[in-house]
């Protein structure tokens, strides 16, 4: 960021592009699908140990 910009320009220039929606449910679906991709790495886990 320059010198001349303040963080509400920023995220007034974002919030233009993109609906607020958008990146909340953006954010929602990273962050439940590392969630579910954890749970999977850990029942491979898991179940590499029980042989």
């Amino acid at each position: 960021m320059s010198q001349g910009e303040n963080p509400g320009t920023v995220r007034a220039r974002i919030e233009a592009k993109f609906p607020r929606g958008l990146v909340i449910r953006l954010i929602a679906y990273l962050f439940v699908g590392h969630l579910f991709a954890f749970f999977v790495y850990l029942l491979f886990v898991l179940g590499g140990q029980n042989q």
